[in-house]
Parts: structure tokens; sequence; C-alpha cells
């Protein structure tokens, strides 16, 4: 590494700057309260029959309040006279194992204790039919041979495709509760087609499985519910776009644009699918998506301890250091991409030995006119974008910003 330390000797950091983001986030005070609202206005626990056995389909991740959603569609399950319990709906995730994924949502917080009801995991699906294409269409076996169907999951822009439908309640009922083979069948023709086969994949489960209503949640900037909803099972094709089309616009995003450095500090599957959100860093696993900041270089400095080294995304920075490197558990990533048929994520990037180097390495190979003023913004991750740090260089500009404040006249370095 001598010989990349010298290359990298007279490379500057820039000094780096402090500032707060101010995004629109209307925000729900009481979340349990509003469960019940949504679910009285779509009246749909007219749907279950005293005695009814109802399968509850909880996600893997990323859905604020997560356990009080499910524990209060548990709540008004049983006040309706049925007997709820909980299905991971998660495709592959937790290792594609029954205890992997009932581990994941206890981890979550969504354990039998919090929401009063037990916990079904099961890999077993059944084929409920197929595409016309010949993909096989399956569905947890738990909630197949229940009396009901319900739903549960946050409604927001897929990190890999673009459609009318994307992340949601009809994604978790196709890929979700479709389990490893679902996803696996998904998956299969790439997301080329993913913006296809989802609605028409979801179309067969509402027609064959006794699905009767989905809890929709949107999130504001600040990853807090913005918008809680119950759908009808029979206006779940119809309404969801429109509520995608919410989600978008309250999306967080940087809003100093185009840059020449990104400096993300921390990447995890508990951050996002792809480690690092795609339409925050910019940067897809795939060309049938596309948003986010244009950033010439992208340097990614650790794994979150909450990803237990999956590194599912890594391959879509430039740059990383080697504790990021020592962290990562290939195989777990690489479960990822066999399943989602999408390489990239787990290619590794350039690799150097600590955190100055790689940002320099970064800054070095961004192709800017002038290195000593770059376009820089480092984050603490996708999730966290309220405060930021931006280059010196950046500051005149923030200050024209009304939706931006400075937090600090005192200038550091960007490695401190």
């Amino acid at each position: 590494m001598e010989v990349v330390k010298q290359l990298l000797q007279d490379i500057k950091l820039p000094s780096m700057v402090k500032v707060r983001q101010h995004f629109d986030a209307p925000e729900i005070e009481d979340v349990q309260s509003e469960v019940h609202r949504a679910i009285g206005i779509a009246d749909v626990l007219a749907k279950i029959d005293k005695g009814d056995e109802v399968a509850i389909a909880v996600g893997s991740r990323g859905v604020a309040d997560i356990p009080l959603l499910t524990r209060e569609v548990v709540n008004a399950v049983r006040s309706a006279g049925g007997h709820p319990f909980i299905v991971p709906a998660m495709g592959s995730h937790g290792g594609a194992r029954a205890e992997g994924q009932k581990s994941v949502l206890e981890h979550l917080g969504v354990t039998e204790e919090f929401s009063g009801a037990e916990i079904r995991s099961s890999m077993e699906v059944v084929k409920i039919g197929e595409l016309s294409n010949g993909l096989p269409v399956y569905f947890d076996r738990h909630a197949y041979e229940a009396d009901k169907v319900i739903v549960i999951n946050r409604i927001k822009p897929h990190t890999a495709f673009r459609g009318d439908i994307e992340s949601g309640l009809l994604k978790m009922i196709t890929i979700g509760l479709g389990k490893q083979k679902g996803a696996e069948a998904a998956h299969s023709y790439g997301f080329k087609y993913m913006a296809e086969h989802v609605p028409a994949m979801a179309k067969i489960a509402l027609e064959k499985c006794p699905i009767i209503f989905g809890l929709a949640s949107i999130e504001n900037a600040y990853d807090r519910p913005a918008k809680i909803i119950a759908i009808p099972s029979e206006r779940l094709l119809d309404d969801e776009p429109e509520l995608l089309l919410e989600a978008k616009r309250l999306m967080p995003r940087i809003k100093f644009d185009p840059l020449d450095v990104l400096v993300v500090e921390e990447l995890g599957k508990d951050i996002s699918g792809d480690g690092m959100d795609p339409n925050i860093s910019g940067r897809f696993p795939t060309p049938y998506a596309s948003g986010g900041v244009l950033a010439s270089r992208v340097a990614v400095l650790k794994l979150t301890e909450k990803t237990h080294g999956n590194a599912n995304g890594i391959g879509l920075a430039d740059v990383i250091t080697k504790e990021a490197f020592e962290q990562i558990e290939l195989e777990k990533g690489y479960a990822n991409a066999l399943t989602s048929t999408v390489v990239d994520t787990v290619k590794i990037p350039m690799m150097l030995e600590t955190e100055e180097l790689a940002i320099k390495a970064a800054i070095k190979t961004c192709n800017a006119f002038d290195l000593e003023a770059i376009r820089m913004v480092r984050i603490e991750n996708t999730l966290e974008l309220q405060e930021i740090w931006i280059s010196e260089s950046l500051v005149p500009e923030a200050e024209k910003m009304r939706d931006i404040t400075i937090l600090q006249d005192s200038i550091s370095q960007v490695n401190s």
C-alpha cells in the first residue's frame, strides 16, 4: 500500500461544515389511534366472521412503528371475533429459513409477547397459479390455509425498477408471501419485467387467496408515519399507485446536486435492501430505475452492526475501507444476489486501509476540475439526512437555500 499512499499524499481533504436540511414532513401523532381510524373508514372488519383464523403478514425492514402497527391490527381482528396470528412475509430474508424469518421479526420488535399473537413461520408454499409466460405464483401455506389474510407494509419507491406499483402491499403479496420460491420466481426474468410481473402475480393471489385488506403506511422524510390507510383487497390494484406518488413526494434527498464525492459512513440491510438507498445515493443496481443525487464517486466507510456482515449494495460504491471489507460475510450478500439475479451489488470495490485514504482516493478519481474545491457531502447513512456535512465550497450555495440551516461556523476536517 506504500505506492497507494504516495499517489494520494498530495490530495487534500476539504474542510467541512455541518448543515440541517429541512423537509415537508407531515406526521401522525397517535399511530395507535390512526390504525383503528383507518380500519374503521375502510369498513373491512365486517369481512371477518366470528371464529375466523386470520393471518397477518408482516415484512422484514424499513417500516416505522411496525410492532405497533402489527399489535393494533391484531387487536382489531380480535375485536371482530377473529383469531389472529402473524406470518413473516419477507421472501428469502432471514437466510430463507423459518426460524431465521421469525428471528428477523423479533429483532424488529414484532414478538409474540408484544403483539399478542402467535408467529407461525414456515417456508412452505402453495402454488396458486402461473402467469401466461409460465412464471409460477406461490403463497405462504399458513396464510393460504387461514380463513382470512391481512397484509401490513410501507409503500415506497423501489430501488431497482420503476412502475405504477413498486414497493408496498402488492409486492409483499407476490414476493413476501411467496417466500423464497416466490421471490426467486418473481426475480427470474430480472427487474426489466418487475413492474409488469408484480401486479400480474398479485392479481392471481388476490383472486385465489382470502386476502381481505392491506394496511399501508407512507413515511415522511424523517422516517415517521405520515399516513396510514386501510385498503380493501378489491381496491389494492387501483389505490396503491396514487399512494406511491405521495410516498415519492415525501421522500428525503440530498439537496446539493450534483456532487463530486458522496461519503456514506455506514451501509447495511437495516438501512435499505441495497445497503444504501439508491433513491438517495443515485447508485442503482439496475438500469431500470433512476433518481437520487448525481455523484461522481461514492465512498463507504463501514457496515452497520445490525446488518451482521450482509454487505449487499457495497458493489454500488467506488471505494471502501479495510474496516468495511473485513466486516463482510460474503455468503449473506451472495444469497440476496442469487435470489434477485443482480450481482453488481456484491462486487468488492477498491479497498483502502483507512477512512482518510478511502476519501482521498474518491477525491483523486472524481475528475473534478479543481480538487481543492470539490463538491462533497458526507452522510451517516441514507436514512439520516436531516443533518449532513458539506464541503466548504458548498457553503455559498447553502447560504442561499431557504431549506438549509448552517449549524456551525467553525470548520472541521472531514475525517475528524
